[in-house]
């Protein structure tokens, strides 16, 4: 995950990264980043020399437009989740998030789209939404009582009518930029 911490050690998660996504590409041109990365789950990292990224994003023109819309599609995502924490309440905002895990795990083959394995607590979706743990809490009991998922254990999320929920979320994956064909997009 990509977060900022604020004033009083508050942190705010700005963006999740799934497996072989790259993450911070941006500040290869930076040389700074102004945000930290963390990791949520256990996991391989690569890291690749600034120069050379700059190298092979300059020498392979297929590889730069590549990175390029990679970092678009970053982008993309950001203004999503600025819209998420700005202008939904708070059941959307959850509802709306998990509808974005359900597609980007699927397309990563960490889960299913009816079925996954959160890969956050309460209190990291609380940091991703802007919501207290407490209010988080509260939301995915009430999105479990209105039948729009299951949970047999605090991070399974089972989706039964995956429509439904995507309703309930105010979510269209477009800025998610999938392929049509990706079986995860797929109704």
């Amino acid at each position: 995950m990509r977060h900022k911490i604020v004033a009083g050690g508050l942190r705010q998660i700005l963006s999740i990264h799934m497996k072989g996504e790259m993450v911070d590409l941006q500040n290869s041109l930076l040389g700074m980043a102004d945000h930290s990365v963390q990791m949520l789950t256990s996991g391989k990292v690569a890291m690749i020399p600034r120069a050379d990224v700059e190298r092979i994003a300059f020498a392979r023109p297929s590889v730069g437009r590549a990175m390029w819309i990679n970092t678009l599609v970053d982008a993309s995502i950001f203004r999503e989740w600025i819209a998420n924490v700005g202008r939904r309440d708070a059941q959307t905002r959850i509802a709306h998030l998990l509808c974005e895990f359900s597609l980007r795990l699927k397309v990563s083959g960490l889960g299913e789209r009816s079925n996954y394995e959160l890969p956050m607590t309460q209190d990291q979706l609380a940091d991703a939404t802007g919501l207290t743990a407490v209010h988080v809490n509260r939301t995915l009991k009430t999105l479990e009582s209105g039948g729009l998922i299951g949970r047999r254990t605090p991070r399974f999320i089972e989706i039964g009518d995956w429509r439904k929920l995507a309703d309930a979320g105010d979510f269209n994956s477009a800025y998610l930029h999938l392929h049509e064909s990706d079986p995860a997009v797929a109704a």
